[in-house]
């Protein structure tokens, strides 16, 4: 067993001794169980498999009033999202494609991250990002990962060498969120693996961050 392996053991029995790291998946939609959050509940459950402690953010608690850098007032959401933002070693970003890209909702979420402008690890700096996209079609869907993953390199997180792209023409999750495509589920799982590893590789080499 490489030592990586045996610390992701150890991480996920909950010793004291090992970091754990902490993975916040942010997306979806204002109605519940979209297909988006669904595909993010997946993801986190691959996150958890790699040791890690895991929150969702997603649905109604993404409704946030229109980001203004000059307004300092925040909400409790926003200050939730930046707090827990803040706290992650690792990140999972998750859209639906409107029109070729990633929803309103969605940006204006991420927008907040300009709060963590002037931290120590400023925006996601260093943090490993996973991204899903959702849409009723590939082009959108494909589109809208590569959206994503392009505003992870602009708020200086690293993309996970895996991004899952799903096309919704045709049921892909059943009611109890459930994934109908076992191809897609082990994709979404082993990117929520990979930002696991990656956050604790990182936490045991800093010594500090998980």
């Amino acid at each position: 067993m490489t030592t990586l392996n045996k610390a992701i053991e150890l991480a996920s029995t909950g010793r004291p001794d090992m970091p754990r790291p902490f993975v916040v998946a942010l997306g979806g939609t204002t109605s519940p169980n979209s297909s988006t959050e669904k595909a993010l509940n997946i993801a986190l459950e691959g996150a958890r498999a790699g040791g890690a402690e895991t929150l969702l953010i997603s649905g109604p608690e993404l409704e946030l009033p229109i980001y203004a850098w000059e307004r300092k007032e925040r909400s409790d959401a926003a200050n939730h999202l930046i707090a827990s933002l803040r706290r992650a070693d690792g990140i999972i970003l998750g859209s639906p494609g409107y029109h070729g890209s990633i929803s309103g909702l969605v940006k204006n979420a991420l927008d907040y991250v300009e709060d963590m402008s002037k931290d120590d690890w400023p925006y996601f700096h260093g943090r490993p990002v996973g991204a899903v996209a959702t849409g009723a079609g590939w082009q959108g869907a494909v589109m809208t990962l590569t959206a994503l993953r392009s505003i992870v390199h602009a708020l200086r997180g690293w993309n996970t060498p895996l991004g899952v792209a799903i096309s919704t023409a045709q049921p892909m999750f059943d009611a109890e969120g459930q994934c109908l495509d076992a191809k897609t589920d082990g994709m979404l799982r082993a990117m929520g693996q990979e930002v696991a590893e990656a956050a604790l590789t990182r936490a045991l080499l800093n010594g500090t961050r998980a």
